[in-house]
């Protein structure tokens, strides 16, 4: 089940080389209903569409289109941008922008791996707390490096002084939700202890989080299971062995397909209940 892939430009965002609009590469798979609910995936930071293939593959084949995007200068399908991997507004307004350029034959939800699992949180009104992404951009506080670029947080500090660093702590912080997302299913989130308690407590729509028992880079106590704890109703749980990681999602290397599998079959149920109870 092979997708169309293809790439739309927001014009209201410049590309990082600055050659023109932000591009967004989308793959589409559409289940063959005349009417099927849209669910939109996003990556892990440095990852990319096509490691969540088999989560779009099982959810079409359940009747859902699918639409899952490369993130622009966080995806290894491209050349790596420094700072794609922590203006990470630019990741909801990416699902945002596909939700007005892709034709939706029913209600939208919307999931996510990782630091994916946050945009589709954000997309819902989950929020970082400012002066905690201030302090991140900083230095003052730490939540790991990320493997997938090493030298990340010295390269910023040499292109970037501190006051700008500083200073997107504003739009990071910024209400990015989407009133048209219904839904939200959330595969080991991160960014969890950047969080604004009052945003998780404010959302509005059924959200599910799932997390490893062995996950070493979003660990599930500051991560998913603060999601699911604050976010009101949201449904909780483990995937996987007690010795399921992070990366047996996507990477070959890690395969996990036990994880995999009770991710497909929790998530195709938790999206029929939320979103094809409004297709008729």
């Amino acid at each position: 089940m092979d997708p169309r892939v293809h790439v739309i430009h927001d014009p209201s965002r410049a590309a990082f080389d600055g050659g023109g609009a932000r591009p967004v590469r989308i793959y589409e798979w559409r289940a063959p209903a005349a009417e099927a609910p849209l669910v939109v995936l996003s990556h892990g930071t440095g990852g990319g569409a096509p490691g969540l293939a088999w989560w779009a593959q099982a959810l079409c084949t359940a009747g859902f289109d699918v639409v899952a995007l490369d993130h622009h200068g966080n995806s290894y399908l491209d050349d790596y941008v420094p700072e794609a991997f922590v203006w990470w507004w630019d990741r909801a307004l990416d699902v945002t922008f596909v939700l007005d350029h892709v034709t939706a034959r029913g209600p939208a939800g919307v999931g996510g791996f990782s630091i994916g699992g946050y945009t589709a949180a954000a997309v819902c009104g989950v929020r970082v707390r400012a002066d905690r992404f201030e302090a991140l951009m900083t230095g003052a506080l730490s939540v790991g490096a990320a493997p997938e670029y090493p030298g990340l947080a010295d390269e910023l500090q040499e292109r970037y002084d501190h006051r700008t660093r500083a200073a997107w702590a504003e739009p990071a912080a910024a209400d990015l939700r989407d009133p048209r997302v219904s839904a939200a299913f959330l595969l080991c989130p991160a960014a969890g202890p950047l969080l604004d308690e009052a945003s998780l407590a404010a959302v509005e729509v059924p959200v599910a989080v799932r997390w490893t028992a062995a996950d070493r880079m979003a660990p599930p106590g500051e991560n998913g299971v603060r999601y699911a704890a604050l976010i009101p109703g949201a449904e909780g749980g483990t995937v996987g062995s007690t010795e399921s990681g992070h990366y047996g999602f996507v990477l070959p290397e890690h395969d996990d397909p036990q994880a995999k599998a009770d991710v497909a079959e929790q998530s195709v149920d938790f999206f029929r209940r939320t979103l094809m109870r409004h297709v008729p």
